[in-house]
């Protein structure tokens, strides 16, 4: 756990733009201690002196940032859901190339292994997606996905092997499902998982709970998870 001596030499760098998010976590990490600067021109070198340096924001700041000050960021990778035993994922999931679609596989959820590439999302030709992606090579890496039913959404911020927090973005209920799973994939997953990581959860009735995706700690939003219980996987999330 990082304590309040921890933080007293920490300066987290925030995009200058309010966000109820953001402000939350900013003043999460003033209460243990810690500094916030709000950065408006990210492209230069702010002076952060002899501070422990952490960035939170939208995935250019947070880049642009950490190559100006020399610092790494934990990050994940799309295609790592890809890796899951399907019990955690309860779908077919593989990695595909764009050249290598045809009509059989439509209708199909499809999205970009490099982030933004093109929008993910179900296409129900190949001609749609041929259309969405003329400008591409066809040799980029797509993650491609047996359409499910989504009921309900969870977002969880893991550290260290633990659930910081966890609520639900998309419909509501209990928690204590969408835990247990998580506890349970954190203990019997055989895939290795950096030290921070936010987890998206998805459940409909027929499949009970199920993973979507990981995202990086450093850009993913709150989503209803209180930024006290998750400043130290923010924190954590840049080295």
């Amino acid at each position: 756990m990082i304590n309040a001596m921890n933080f007293k030499n920490h300066l987290l760098l925030l995009p200058d733009k309010p966000d109820l998010e953001r402000d939350a976590l900013a003043n999460a990490c003033l209460k243990q201690g810690g500094e916030v600067q709000r950065i408006a021109k990210f492209w230069e070198r702010p002076e952060v002196g002899n501070k422990k340096v952490s960035v939170y924001g939208f995935d250019v700041f947070c880049l642009v940032l950490a190559q100006l000050l020399d610092l790494s960021l934990v990050s994940v990778r799309d295609e790592w859901v890809v890796a899951l035993d399907k019990k955690w994922t309860k779908r077919d999931l593989s990695i595909k190339l764009l050249k290598d679609f045809n009509t059989k596989n439509f209708p199909t959820f499809i999205k970009p292994v490099k982030p933004k590439l093109f929008q993910a999302k179900t296409y129900s030709s190949l001609d749609e997606l041929q259309e969405t992606t003329s400008d591409l090579a066809l040799n980029e890496l797509t993650i491609v996905s047996e359409i499910v039913a989504i009921a309900k959404e969870v977002r969880a911020f893991i550290l260290n092997g633990k659930v910081l927090d966890l609520a639900y973005y998309e419909g509501k209920g209990e928690l204590e499902a969408p835990l247990l799973f998580v506890k349970t994939f954190l203990q019997k997953s055989k895939v290795e998982l950096p030290k921070t990581y936010v987890l998206d959860l998805g459940y409909n009735e027929k499949n009970g709970w199920f993973i979507l995706e990981f995202n990086s700690t450093w850009g993913a939003g709150l989503n209803h998870c209180q930024a006290e219980k998750v400043i130290e996987a923010i924190i954590s999330s840049t080295q």
